[in-house]
């Protein structure tokens, strides 16, 4: 059976109307999406600019944040976590995944975390061995800044005793108030300490308090000698029992006010208030790789122990720990250790402002590229670079920082500089151009020969070699000025290394410097060899490379010039040398 087609004039029209509207309607919708997308891809497109413009901090906030948000997960995590997590569980944790990493430098000492691990556990197993220290006492500490602290305060938390941090400067009443305070059972104190211990040590007898010294033997009755008993104790790890009743509201640590409304007053660190402090480092960015200068005194637990000693515990990091503040040795210690993150509080930034410059004597002066010497003044002497102008870097030759030389003495008077900033004054060349911007980090420019002037600018020749070796048939490039006859400064030129199975190309080479140098920088020569030629500190050699110019009679190597007619690299040959030293044509 055939299927009826109507053939009605009227509603043949009415189909042809509906058609095309529908045909319409799908143009329309067709084109309204295109238009969104095309508004989407340009708003993306601008999204950055308008970012960078009027919230340029945008993306160092929205990390930020993100690493907060990071470390309020890891927190409450950390808090959920059966049985109790505490900051000495942290520590535990970094002495098994990082047991050989320093943990503290003190005094030319390192100990590993491995190390801080074990002489904690002879502490603590000392303790419970010659003590009646139960969990839940408290124990004064009365030390000043050196390992033993940091020890004793691990073997105390693997305990389950709270540790009342004792000011080692105070004396007499107020040492026995600031005991009395925490209701301390146990007093250990250091050596050195021994003196000020005895001063209050009839009342303490009184109240039955025993008194530990870090020493080998004491006679002093009422004062036990500690040392040999903890050197003869095992360094097997305490059972994780001893801390079982302990809470995040339990007392950590009892610390001091400074006492400038009366005596001194102890105040509660609980276990949550430290658990919280392994994010004060971690927040700013510290990592493992960091070392932490800590001259601050422990028993200061928002600047010492919180911050330096606490926050190390996350980040892994390294302690340099020293006695006491120090301003005319900070800056030492910090160059002898490589110190990256230093603290401060109160005067101390002022103290080392005040503190005469040690730092071997260096500058920056401005050079002149094209004569390849020092810009001097009317009197003689070099003139300083300002910040964000390019440099030559020198140091004061002194007896302290002497420069003894090469066996050619014309070689070693090649790198004296003299008369620098006052007449008689020595100092030697480093060769290094560098610049010191306004965030005063100081930038690696070039070195003197690696750049030249062309057309009153300066080209520094490594930029030019990193653009020269992103052309994809280009092996290495080694770039340099030469002089042209009858012009000033020197023109660029770069000797070229071609890839295995590429061959060299005018046209693409001319493209692609158009592209990213402008004209003064741009090579005018290229000359192709098989290989750059290297130094034995693989340093590019270029004085032979100078010296022969860009002469194709003395150069058996492939040559070639730009032409901006020909917008191409072509042949070099005599009769185009021959018309550059007439000055027919001109560069």
């Amino acid at each position: 059976m055939q299927r009826q087609y109507c053939t009605s004039p009227a509603k043949t029209i009415l189909y042809a109307v509906n058609l095309q509207f529908t045909q319409k309607h799908r143009s329309s919708t067709l084109c309204s999406t295109m238009y969104l997308v095309s508004i989407l891809f340009a708003s993306l497109a601008i999204t950055p600019l308008v970012l960078k413009t009027f919230f340029p901090y945008f993306w160092k906030d929205t990390f930020y944040i993100a690493n907060l948000v990071r470390i309020l997960l890891k927190l409450v995590l950390r808090r959920r976590r059966k049985p109790l997590f505490l900051v000495l569980d942290r520590f535990l944790e970094q002495s098994v995944a990082h047991a050989d990493r320093p943990f503290i430098v003190f005094e030319n000492k390192t100990y590993s975390y491995l190390d801080t691990d074990r002489r904690s556990n002879k502490i603590a197993n000392a303790l419970q061995r010659h003590s009646k220290l139960r969990p839940g006492d408290t124990v004064a500490l009365f030390m000043g800044n050196e390992p033993a602290f940091i020890f004793t305060w691990l073997a105390l938390a693997k305990l389950g005793c709270p540790v009342a941090f004792l000011n080692h400067n105070i004396r007499s009443r107020s040492l026995l108030h600031c005991f009395n305070c925490c209701s301390a059972k146990l007093l250990i104190a250091a050596e050195e300490l021994q003196e000020a211990v005895e001063e209050v040590l009839p009342s303490l007898r009184e109240q039955g308090v025993c008194v530990y010294l870090m020493t080998k033997q004491c006679d002093t009755p009422g004062v036990e000698g500690f040392s040999d008993q903890v050197e003869e104790a095992s360094d097997t790890p305490l059972p994780q029992a001893l801390r079982s009743d302990i809470t995040f509201k339990s007392p950590a640590v009892y610390i001091y006010t400074s006492g400038t409304t009366g005596l001194p007053k102890a105040a509660v660190i609980t276990q949550n208030r430290l658990l919280v402090a392994l994010a004060v480092l971690d927040s700013t960015g510290i990592t493992p790789a960091d070392v932490i200068y800590l001259n601050l005194p422990l028993y200061h637990t928002e600047t010492g122990f919180v911050i330096g000693f606490i926050g190390s515990i996350e980040t892994g990091s390294t302690i340099i720990l020293r006695r006491k503040f120090s301003a005319s040795q900070f800056w030492d210690d910090c160059r002898k250790y490589n110190v990256t993150v230093i603290q401060y509080i109160g005067e101390v930034l002022r103290y080392l402002c005040n503190t005469p410059k040690k730092l071997f004597p260096y500058a920056l002066i401005k050079y002149d590229t094209e004569r390849d010497e020092p810009i001097r003044d009317s009197t003689g002497l070099c003139v300083e670079a300002p910040k964000d102008e390019t440099g030559l870097l020198v140091c004061q030759i002194t007896g302290i920082a002497p420069f003894v030389g090469y066996a050619n003495s014309q070689q070693t008077e090649k790198k004296r500089l003299r008369d620098v900033f006052q007449k008689g004054d020595l100092y030697f060349n480093s060769g290094d151009l560098l610049k010191i911007g306004q965030d005063n980090f100081i930038y690696f420019q070039d070195r003197v020969g690696d750049t030249f002037r062309w057309k009153g600018e300066n080209v520094a020749t490594t930029e030019v070699a990193d653009i020269l070796t992103l052309i994809d048939f280009v092996q290495e490039a080694n770039v340099y000025g030469v002089q042209v006859p009858g012009n000033e400064g020197r023109i660029g030129m770069a000797a070229v290394t071609v890839k295995g199975g590429e061959q060299f190309d005018g046209n693409k080479t001319f493209s692609h410097v158009a592209s990213y140098l402008p004209a003064y920088a741009r090579p005018r020569f290229i000359r192709i060899q098989n290989a750059v030629e290297m130094t034995g500190t693989f340093k590019q050699m270029k004085v032979r490379l100078v010296e022969e110019g860009f002469d194709p009679a003395g150069i058996t190597d492939p040559l070639y010039i730009l032409q901006e007619r020909n917008q191409s690299y072509t042949p070099m040959t005599g009769q185009i040398y021959g018309s550059i030293v007439a000055g027919s044509i001109k560069l």
